[in-house]
């Protein structure tokens, strides 16, 4: 079944993609593999169910206090608090701690190792109830 409309297939934007492919590997476990032959650097992100990519940044992040200039994915993990004890375990911070979405899960977001917001989430129909 084809799905229109919906995503697809996300990107990471990274100013030391070394260090990127370490922090997600690290926490979510991706695979990352090199595509050749692309404008800009380029590795493919095979995850337990989306196909991704991470690319060098090609153009300068916002400087200074900013709000979010991108759309931000939230990832659904299996334990909301273990999976942020590993992201802060590897260099990345909170952005908003973790809160209820009443009746369906846990949510929180933060900032990867260049700058990123990303959020995750761990289904919890008992959330904030």
């Amino acid at each position: 079944m084809t799905m229109h409309n919906a995503p697809a297939y996300f990107e990471i934007q990274a100013d030391d993609t070394a260090r990127a492919i370490a922090f997600y590997s690290a926490i979510f476990e991706w695979r990352f593999s090199e595509a050749k032959g692309l404008p800009v650097e380029y590795w493919q992100i095979e995850t337990a169910s989306y196909a991704g990519g991470l690319l060098g940044r090609p153009m300068p992040k916002p400087t200074g206090p900013a709000g979010t200039n991108a759309y931000v994915c939230s990832i659904q993990v299996e334990s909301f608090d273990a999976t942020a004890d590993k992201i802060l375990a590897s260099g990345g911070a909170v952005a908003l701690g973790k809160f209820a979405v009443p009746g369906k899960c846990w949510q929180g977001y933060f900032i990867d190792t260049e700058g990123n917001t990303f959020g995750i989430f761990e289904v919890n129909e008992n959330a904030g109830r």
